[in-house]
């Protein structure tokens, strides 16, 4: 029997991970203890429990799939800015964001896009509008980010194809008081201040809120950006076995407005490396509230109960010339895009468009534990997920077509260019309902199989505005070319695997997992009458792996190998361009991991993959690597820590080659960026903190907009900041 086997929220999440880290934590010294900084000596995570792999409380060894943690401790001691830095330390994760998807956008497994690889926020999934999600905006507030990787449609829902990233948020301590602030200044006129509090405020209430505003020059002409999070939750436990917990984050963003820098004759010249050539008054703005209500009842040893009801609105804008490419000496871009006078930087493509959005929905489940005798137990969950999104679209598509040409520097930037005007054009409406089980049968102490179940239907709806005088007068079908208003679309997904333990702390485990991804993004489903009829994209994977922990809990790793095949699937390469047919695509690869406590207070973390990933059945493309797929990749990172007043670490990423188009002929390097961190206490509860990064002054891209058009990562830069904890 499982007792109180576990709640999704609320501080019963942090006392799981203070709980299962009592026995490593026991083997720090006091001063460890008392000390503001983040030691060489880490929470074991395989020993937790993950709401990300499995709803049924198993720990990470127990569940039959990859899933790895990044902490919000780690996150903030390296000083990741972005969600998406942070996430892309784990195993097998890469950043494929741009501004046309928000910057937040992951690969994995050989599959990429909001399409692909779903995101999570505290276990609620976030519908991708056009291939867009911009929330959470800032890494602060984080618990923990969990990465599950491969397929998880049986867990989530579609569009999850290559894997989930969860990010959980820090919530409320019942038991003590709690303050952190930092403060610090860097390169570009880098900034950033951030505090948060919680704590009990009577026996059965208690709180947290958190706040972080960062700002900087950026590093491209007129790349000036900031970021303001907020957010705030507070939990009612009028029982040990009851607690109601209410949240609101808050993000509102103003990425760089900055697209990418053109290759010179198909290489990266680094003397226009701070160039910008988009338009003067370029806008991008990102503004996100999420509202949640969660409740979680151990209604007796043997039943829990969860749910969970929100309310997520964002409001997206972008309104910039998106296009760039060098034109050589015949007078043509060698991407083919654009043309005109030789050695100039042709531009075009003025896009405005604005999302507003509305996502509003419920989960919940009840998890049953039982002793079916002869030694036999099970747990089995049964939940149910229902959501509405609605989407009105706004652009100006119809205007006049902006192109012109610029010099390589010494420009006028100029101005968008828009004859239409920026309007409501089309709006859609998605429902979704879905029933899910998952279940955990234990044949012995060593070996139990975990399977799930999961049918989903979904019905997108979608309408044109109609003007009449230039006002809003009606709204008409829009999908199959005007004839419909409404396309359903179900799926049905599966998966089953098997833990084997020959010892408390070593898994060998196999699973086989079914998934479903939509055509482009579900919200706003193509109005096409060629698309109309598509459905989705399906496949399976096979995993099998080994996770264990030694060296007394001091060490841990992970290894696992798979083959995941998607088929009947399409792809888009550009955000809002076409859509290309794809019979089958697959990959097949080997990720591993090891993290080891070392004596004298040094550690090492490392982990990596390699991976083959290939069109199988695309006319003309046999063979290719899929856009935008790094098929090796890797972290590493050394710390040492003195326990009391000094800490330091290096952080090595490494992200192979990558192509940009489905002939592979345009091509992205492999590149590698070391970043430096130091730590110094002045007191138990003040630290000063300096951060090199891009140690090397590394020019790489770490993403692209188009073939030619690359979007290069920081140059060598350095932050100071103090921080404070008590």
């Amino acid at each position: 029997m499982r007792p109180h086997i576990f709640r999704l929220s609320g501080v019963s999440l942090t006392a799981i991970s203070i709980a299962m880290s009592a026995p490593l934590a026991a083997q720090e010294s006091a001063a460890d203890e008392n000390s503001i900084l983040v030691t060489a000596t880490r929470e074991q995570t395989l020993t937790q429990e993950s709401p990300t792999g499995s709803r049924l409380g198993l720990t990470l060894l127990e569940t039959p799939a990859t899933v790895s943690v990044v902490t919000g401790d780690d996150l903030r001691a390296r000083g990741d800015m972005s969600i998406i830095e942070a996430a892309s330390r784990a195993p097998g994760i890469t950043n494929d964001g741009n501004p046309g998807n928000a910057g937040l956008s992951f690969a994995m497994r050989g599959f990429s896009g909001q399409g692909s690889v779903l995101q999570l926020y505290d276990g609620v999934r976030l519908f991708p509008n056009n291939g867009s999600i911009s929330f959470p905006s800032d890494p602060w507030n984080v618990e923990r980010i969990e990465v599950l990787s491969g397929p998880a449609s049986v867990l989530f829902g579609q569009g999850a194809m290559g894997g989930v990233v969860n990010v959980i948020p820090r919530s409320p301590n019942s038991e003590r008081f709690e303050v952190d602030a930092e403060a610090g200044y860097g390169s570009q006129n880098t900034m950033h201040v951030a505090a948060g509090v919680g704590g009990p405020i009577s026996q059965n209430l208690s709180f947290r809120t958190d706040a972080s505003y960062r700002q900087s020059d950026g590093y491209v002409d007129r790349g000036d950006n900031d970021n303001l999070a907020l957010s705030g939750a507070l939990e009612f436990a009028p029982s040990s076995d009851f607690t109601l917990t209410l949240r609101n984050d808050f993000g509102l963003t103003h990425p760089m407005q900055y697209f990418g820098t053109p290759l010179i004759n198909s290489q990266l010249d680094t003397s226009i490396r701070r160039e910008n050539y988009n338009v003067g008054d370029a806008t991008m703005r990102f503004r996100d509230n999420r509202t949640s209500l969660t409740a979680d009842w151990q209604v007796s040893d043997d039943i829990a109960v969860s749910n969970t009801a929100y309310y997520l609105t964002s409001n997206r804008m972008w309104r910039n010339l998106e296009t760039y490419c060098w034109i050589a000496a015949d007078g043509d871009c060698p991407n083919g895009i654009g043309y005109g006078t030789p050695g100039n930087i042709y531009r075009a493509d003025n896009y405005g468009i604005i999302h507003d959005v509305d996502q509003y929905g419920d989960q919940g489940f009840v998890t049953i534990a039982s002793e079916l005798g002869g030694g036999l137990n099970n747990d089995l969950l049964l939940g149910f997920d229902v959501s509405r999104v609605t989407l009105n679209y706004s652009h100006q598509f119809d205007s006049d077509y902006q192109e012109d040409e610029v010099t390589l520097t010494g420009f006028n930037p100029g101005l968008f260019l828009d004859t239409v005007g920026l309007l409501p054009r089309y709006h859609t409406r998605t429902n979704t309902w879905a029933l899910y089980a998952e279940d955990r049968l234990a044949l012995t102490e060593q070996l139990s199989l975990v399977g799930g179940l999961r049918h989903e239907e979904n019905k997108v709806g979608r309408w044109n505005w109609v003007y009449t005088g230039g006002v809003i007068t009606g709204d008409g079908p829009a999908l199959n070319g005007g004839a419909d208003a409404y396309k359903k679309l179900s799926s049905t997904t599966w998966r089953v695997g098997a833990v084997y333990q020959p010892s408390e702390n070593l898994s060998f485990y196999g699973q086989y997992a079914t998934a479903v991804d939509p055509l482009g993004t579900l919200t706003t489903f193509s109005s096409s009458v060629s698309q109309f009829q598509l459905t989705y994209a399906d496949g399976y994977q096979f995993e099998a792996g080994v996770k264990g922990l030694f060296m007394d809990g001091n060490g841990s790793f992970t290894l696992a190998a798979y083959r995941l095949v998607k088929q009947n699937l399409f792809t888009q390469t550009v955000p809002g361009g076409a859509i290309d047919q794809v019979g089958q695509r697959s990959s097949q690869g080997i990720e591993a991991s090891v993290d080891l406590a070392l004596p004298a207070g040094f550690g090492i973390s490392a982990n990596g993959t390699v991976l083959d990933a290939n069109f199988d059945e695309f006319a003309g493309f046999e063979g290719s690597t899929p856009p935008g797929v790094p098929e090796t990749a890797a972290n590493l990172e050394l710390r040492w820590s003195d326990a009391s007043h000094l800490s330091a670490r290096a952080n090595l990423r490494y992200v192979g080659r990558r192509f940009t188009d489905n002939a592979n002929d345009f091509r992205v390097p492999a590149y590698t960026v070391v970043d430096l961190a130091a730590s110094y206490a002045l007191t138990s509860s003040l630290a000063l903190e300096l951060r090199l990064y891009n140690l090397f002054d590394e020019a790489y891209a770490f993403s692209t907009y188009a073939d030619e058009q690359w979007i290069l990562g920081r140059p060598r830069s350095f932050d100071v900041s103090v921080r404070a904890s008590f």
